[in-house]
């Protein structure tokens, strides 16, 4: 709405109609244009008694539309006007660029306060979606960055055909440490901590007795926790005596923590080959590096 001039303050200003004094009476019924009238608290009027504004509180009180003096008056006493300002404690709309930050709580976003460090999973942004103002968890927009990787060697030479189920041990010992929650392992079973995409790689190095022998490492998973499908492959031929190493990779989609499980399997073991094992370097080993979400 448009105005033509100074824009209304918010109340309604209404001056009652004249109340005759009636001698010893303090209590009188306010009225404008012959109709009660009910102001919005005592503090909301302005009652002149004799010539004098009074207090509202100590000088009068309001119940309904009702004015009670705070003594009786006597005849000769004159209530010179009493006006009703209306909600003057309501500020209505404000203008234009009329707010600033010293009118914001605290507790509002107001940009006064910086962020040190990266937002929280649940802290929100606003943003518009096609015109609608909403809230949006930063868990939601983050991208790139690696929040979880995790490499294991085993500490002992494998020297049989299957999975390698013991022996694993998370590789920190040399400040590596592990990003994120890290992998938790049991009997040879990588179990992730949390969902999303992860790339798998598989180092093995190790020693044949024979010429040409081959020996062959896999990536195996489970998407229900019981079935291991083969998806990734490693393969090296030695020479008698002679080390060799070979690594396969796989990207797997972990759509659940539960049932998504990864292991590690050596095959073509023969008798006095194995895959090399260390407590002090990393010779057969396995790196986890989660990518993003799914």
């Amino acid at each position: 709405m448009a105005y033509i001039g100074k824009q209304p303050v918010v109340g309604n200003f209404q001056v009652c109609d004249a109340i005759s004094v009636v001698n010893g009476q303090a209590a009188y019924t306010m009225q404008v244009g012959s109709a009660n009238v009910t102001p919005e608290s005592a503090n909301h009027m302005l009652v002149s008694l004799n010539g004098i504004l009074q207090k509202p509180g100590s000088s009068f009180t309001i119940a309904g539309a009702t004015i009670t003096f705070a003594s009786n008056l006597a005849t000769g006493d004159v209530i010179d006007f009493i006006i009703l300002l209306g909600n003057v404690l309501d500020i209505g709309t404000p203008s234009d660029d009329s707010v600033g930050a010293a009118q914001i709580k605290d507790d509002l976003i107001s940009g006064t306060t910086a962020l040190s460090s990266e937002p929280a999973d649940t802290d929100e942004f606003l943003v518009s979606d096609a015109g609608t103002l909403k809230r949006i968890d930063y868990s939601l927009i983050k991208g790139g960055g690696i929040t979880q990787a995790d490499q294991w060697r085993i500490t002992a030479n494998h020297t049989s055909n299957g999975t390698i189920s013991s022996n694993w041990e998370r590789v920190d010992s040399s400040g590596f440490g592990y990003i994120g929650t890290g992998m938790s392992e049991s009997s040879g079973v990588f179990t992730f901590p949390s969902t999303g995409f992860y790339a798998i790689r598989f180092t093995c190095q190790g020693l044949a007795v024979n010429d040409s022998d081959n020996i062959n490492g896999f990536i195996q998973v489970t998407v229900n926790d019981a079935d291991y499908a083969s998806v990734a492959r490693a393969n090296f031929s030695s020479t008698a005596g002679e080390f060799n190493a070979s690594s396969t990779e796989y990207i797997f989609d972990v759509t659940s923590v539960s049932t998504h499980k990864a292991r590690m399997r050596v095959d073509s073991i023969d008798s006095g080959s194995y895959a090399a094992g260390s407590t002090s370097e990393s010779y057969t080993y396995v790196t986890f590096v989660r990518l993003g979400d799914t």
